[in-house]
């Protein structure tokens, strides 16, 4: 699957589009005898309506609930039965499936897939939509409500975008709005998004490409095609924020934690791949500048993050947070990360820090590269985005590329105090007493 050019990797690939606007993307790798199948569809938590939040999430768990010849819940069974793997995901501008299976099962998963493309609307009822509404009403509480810091999420994207923009709430959706769900309503949103002109489907693993191309052509291939999708409302932000926004949580957590919201540039620009390499600077491993001064040698913090998330509509987020030690406090430790955040601002990082960077870099994305549901995921994730699949074998030369003057650059434009969201949660009154 990989060769090296110029020594970086080289997948190779073969990209179809059929009929009905479904692309289709096979990349052989014979190293083992398994291949991923991976589809994305162009469809997340920004395409819902206001008052109807949470839908495309709602149907990552719908999808495993049957269809017209897969019973309920039979969909893991299958895969697992044959000896694979698989699951699922939402984002904000996707939501996908995959498995992973031992290469003579290919046509295994295709069929999965395409059925419940082609007939999901078969196997659903008002039990199955009460069903999984609980199961996602117990996800957020496990994951959000009741999880020490787990509203950090809603919290920075609420004060980073605003109220009409659709990354202001997160993929997981409103209860509310799920509680006034109607059959109608989620029927109306598979129609609308769920069709094969707003999918990519990447198979990667052992198999020859024109039989895993006529494979995917007989099951997707008589599915019909939507033909049009709603345009969906983006405002335009500006390129900051415009003022600091600042919150304080009490909560039932165990120590004070800052958790930090910045407007940046969209996925697939240069300023986000500086802020990529930006992060290997700040948080990566133990030599890195946040974790080697508020860790190591102050001691006032126990740990720290900083990441970008991958949006692509106008505008992403860099977020992070530390979390401060029991001797310790919020606004020391707010004032040392915004203190290291500075210093990329104004000295350009070093040669040395460069190279540290990029070697992390090359060894992530080296060993994703080596590994065929990544493989998989990426291509569908480059020709869902940006419909140039042979991004892959373009995006680690870019991280390379980027030198201490885009870095800094990006970080003056991003890192300033109006473009600033700052979250506090602090122990509340009555878990302190309870102490």
């Amino acid at each position: 699957m990989t060769t090296a050019t110029a020594d970086l990797p080289f997948i190779r690939f073969t990209k179809r589009r059929l009929a009905n606007g479904l692309r289709v993307v096979v990349a052989p790798d014979p190293l083992a005898p398994v291949v991923a199948v991976n589809l994305w569809y162009g469809v997340g938590s920004r395409h819902e309506l206001p008052g109807k939040t949470g839908f495309a999430h709602l149907f990552e768990h719908f999808m495993f609930q049957g269809s017209r010849h897969v019973a309920k819940s039979e969909h893991f069974g299958l895969v697992a039965g044959a000896g694979g793997v698989n699951n699922a995901s939402t984002f904000f501008d996707r939501t996908n499936y995959y498995e992973t299976l031992p290469s003579h099962q290919l046509e295994l998963g295709l069929w999965l897939e395409a059925d419940r493309m082609a007939t999901l609307l078969d196997a659903l009822s008002q039990e199955n939509l009460d069903n999984q509404r609980e199961v996602v009403k117990n996800e957020k509480r496990q994951s959000y409500d009741n999880r020490p810091y787990g509203t950090f999420y809603e919290k920075l994207m609420a004060a980073v975008f605003p109220a009409d923009h659709p990354y202001h709430h997160t993929p997981i959706g409103s209860m509310e709005d799920l509680d006034r769900a109607s059959v109608e309503d989620v029927v109306e949103f598979f129609r609308t998004w769920y069709a094969p002109d707003n999918a990519v489907l990447t198979i990667v693993g052992d198999v020859d490409e024109e039989p895993a191309l006529a494979a995917a052509e007989r099951y997707f291939g008589p599915i019909a095609p939507a033909l049009r999708f709603p345009t969906m409302p983006m405002p335009s932000v500006p390129r900051w924020i415009g003022a600091e926004h600042r919150q304080v949580v009490p909560d039932a957590v165990p120590l004070e934690r800052v958790h930090f919201g910045f407007r940046m540039p969209a996925y697939g620009t240069a300023e986000y791949d500086a802020m990529e390499v930006a992060s290997q600077i700040l948080v990566g491993g133990k030599g890195s500048r946040l974790h080697r001064k508020l860790v190591r040698e102050d001691q006032i913090a126990q740990d720290v993050a900083a990441f970008a998330l991958p949006l692509i509509e106008g505008a992403a987020i860099y977020a992070g947070w530390v979390t401060a030690r029991p001797e310790s406090d919020a606004a020391t430790v707010e004032a040392a990360y915004l203190a290291e955040l500075q210093r990329l601002v104004d000295d350009p990082v070093t040669d040395d820090e460069l190279a540290r960077a990029r070697a992390l870099i090359e060894s992530s994305e080296l060993a994703a590269l080596g590994r065929v549901e990544e493989v998989a995921d990426r291509l569908s994730m480059y020709n869902s985005y940006f419909d140039r699949p042979e991004l892959i074998n373009e995006q680690l030369g870019r991280y390379l590329a980027v030198d201490a003057g885009a870095i800094q650059a990006a970080a003056a434009a991003i890192f300033r105090a109006d473009n600033r969201a700052v979250v506090t949660y602090v122990p509340n009154a009555t878990d302190e007493a309870a102490v």
